[in-house]
């Protein structure tokens, strides 16, 4: 039941690096948005906190038009990327992109739930000592948001690993080399006799995101203890 054949390991292959990859880049800006959200006051706060949640509203197959208008390669950002040998349209890259965009809400939303939960007062007694606003986020605020940072990751990663509607819309569908496990899954479901192939990656896809949960919380109480032990 479990012996998959070398489409369906292509197809986790190519998922896991996309998500690793959409879940690394996505990382250093979510953390910035998240404390731009939590601590900072500026003009567009609200439109900026709308813009980050739209895809969580919006159906994914209008984020991945989106992205298809936007970074295609007759698009103008899209053009211009590609003349320094950047595409996204139809490749993996494109994949980890739009699986990004959409995991990006998840991850911000756990990490600005965090850094809110740091006493304020805390960075406001680093300060009075002498320490800069970069030293006092790099030594206080971080490592006491650790717990929702890395929480927020793996979600973001789960979230990943299971995009479908942006990505077929985006790159499409093509084996080898944008067919993520979703895809896989609907394209075995498509032909007459694909329902065991179909079910192998389904409950490989359980398996991940469950592990993926389990990840995130054991991580997430480990670093607590130490942070409330230090």
């Amino acid at each position: 039941m479990l012996d998959l054949g070398p489409e369906e390991w292509t197809a986790v292959r190519l998922s896991l690096q996309v998500a690793a990859w959409a879940t690394l880049a996505s990382l250093p800006p979510g953390i910035l948005v998240a404390v731009a959200l939590a601590r900072w006051s500026f003009p567009g706060k609200q439109l900026l906190n709308g813009l980050v949640h739209l895809p969580l509203i919006l159906p994914p197959v209008v984020t991945g038009y989106l992205l298809l208008l936007t970074f295609g390669t007759n698009a103008p950002v899209g053009a211009a990327l590609k003349e320094i040998g950047i595409v996204f349209a139809f490749r993996w890259t494109g994949a980890a992109l739009a699986a990004a965009v959409m995991a990006f809400p998840l991850m911000v939303r756990a990490i600005r739930l965090s850094v809110e939960a740091i006493d304020p007062r805390l960075e406001e007694a680093a300060a009075t000592l002498g320490a800069s606003r970069g030293w006092v986020f790099l030594t206080v605020t971080l490592p006491l948001a650790l717990p929702g940072i890395l929480a927020g990751a793996v979600l973001a990663f789960a979230k990943a690993m299971g995009e479908f509607g942006a990505t077929i819309t985006f790159v499409s569908n093509i084996p080898g080399q944008t067919q993520t496990l979703p895809s896989a899954i609907y394209t075995f479901l498509q032909v007459p006799g694909g329902e065991n192939a179909a079910l192998r990656l389904v409950l490989i896809s359980v398996a991940l995101a469950m592990g993926a949960l389990l990840l995130s919380e054991v991580l997430a109480r480990r670093v607590a203890r130490r942070v409330g032990a230090a």
